[in-house]
């Protein structure tokens, strides 16, 4: 019989969630505003069935309880059979953790020991493991990391020019959006063999935004350190800082360190530049200078950090946009691509705006593809590989 997966993304005010039976979705969809104004969105492939609806707020009081209200409808999709195992999205997964591995006590106790490494995620995905080992008692438990992909990048981009007794404790620069750059590099193996042998460089952007440069399927450079502040701007998180300014930040204007991260993680980003939205459509949509100005920046940290990917390759091959920035907001990467010459990279305007997956030119000497990443099927597929 084939497995009953069900796939997690837990993250602060949200649960995402995908229901597989075998390799066939089943139905997939997530509550928004927990804690505050809890909300479904269901879509149930097997019956053709939309659900869209408030929850009450006891439904959605938290993760526990929301896995609870879903209960029944699960029930009905999995029509008598039970869950066999719940796959985690996990952000951080540390030094110990290169691979996906089955959720027992100690390993629960370790990943508790990371949430400061991740704060804006670790809490809220050891929560959904929490309430999915009450809601299914029986089912294996697996953790997928979004750190595991970088974990064998080359120790010139794992480390930091601090004292090596900080590198032995783990200060290193980890990596983070793994299951999104593992899924693309699978993609590209199965369809577009010659890209994945070759320089490549995608660019995940979303509200979590990172670029790596990726070579025969292996990291060899990303954009995210230590945590998942750094690199790119991204809806709220501020990306590359001068750690300078957390110093100026604690000493001259006297914060405290809650809020420092508050204001990193939390209240900078295209949030902070605009002081509009985190939301890319709804900036691109604004006439406010402001708008325009958060959208100028973000580009041109994709420009610049392009070059820098590059360069750790000595080259680029094919360029990959995926995330919900980069699938869906053409006229960000017409921008991001304009006047890239320099890297043999030239993109067919009707081609982007149409979001086919491959966008560059005929005469381009470097390929632009665009890429729906999928990390809930690389979670399903690491799931099912443990059972």
């Amino acid at each position: 019989m084939a497995p009953v997966i069900l796939v997690l993304n837990s993250g602060s005010s949200s649960i995402k969630f995908t229901l597989y039976h075998g390799t066939q979705t089943e139905l997939s969809g997530q509550v928004s505003g927990l804690g505050a104004s809890p909300h479904l969105s269901l879509t149930s492939h097997a019956a053709s069935l939309t659900i869209d609806r408030d929850l009450s707020e006891h439904d959605g009081r938290n993760h526990h309880d929301v896995l609870i209200a879903l209960l029944p409808i699960l029930e009905a999709a999995m029509k008598g059979r039970n869950v066999d195992a719940v796959g985690h999205r996990v952000v951080h997964g540390g030094t110990d953790y290169v691979q996906p591995v089955r959720i027992d006590a100690s390993i629960l106790d370790k990943l508790k020991a990371l949430e400061p490494l991740a704060p804006l995620h670790q809490p809220h995905n050891i929560a959904g493991i929490l309430a999915a080992q009450d809601a299914f008692p029986e089912a294996a438990q697996v953790a997928c990391f979004d750190t595991a992909f970088h974990r064998k990048h080359p120790w010139v981009n794992d480390t930091f020019a601090l004292p090596r007794s900080y590198y032995e404790e783990g200060v290193r620069r980890y990596g983070f959006h793994g299951m999104s750059y593992e899924y693309i590099c699978d993609y590209l193996k199965r369809n577009h063999p010659d890209a994945y042998g070759g320089r490549v460089v995608v660019a995940h952007l979303g509200n979590g935004a990172s670029m790596c440069a990726i070579r025969n399927g292996q990291s060899v450079g990303s954009t995210m350190g230590f945590t998942a502040l750094d690199g790119l701007p991204m809806g709220t998180r501020c990306g590359q800082l001068d750690p300078g300014v957390v110093l100026y930040l604690l000493t001259s204007k006297g914060m405290s360190a809650d809020e420092v991260s508050d204001l990193l993680y939390k209240d900078s980003g295209l949030k902070g530049l605009s002081g509009i939205s985190q939301d890319m459509r709804t900036l691109s949509q604004s006439s406010d200078p402001r708008a325009r100005e958060a959208i100028d920046y973000f580009v041109f940290r994709i420009r610049r950090e392009l070059g820098a990917m590059s360069a750790v390759l000595s080259g680029l091959d094919t360029f990959v946009f995926t995330g919900g920035i980069g699938e869906n907001a053409a006229n960000i990467r017409s921008r991001v691509c304009a006047g890239q010459d320099w890297l043999g990279m030239e993109i067919d305007e009707g081609r982007n705006d149409e979001n086919r997956i491959d966008i560059s030119t005929d005469a381009s000497r470097t390929s632009v593809l665009v890429i729906p990443t999928d990390e809930e099927e690389m979670i399903r597929r690491h799931t099912e590989a443990l059972m």
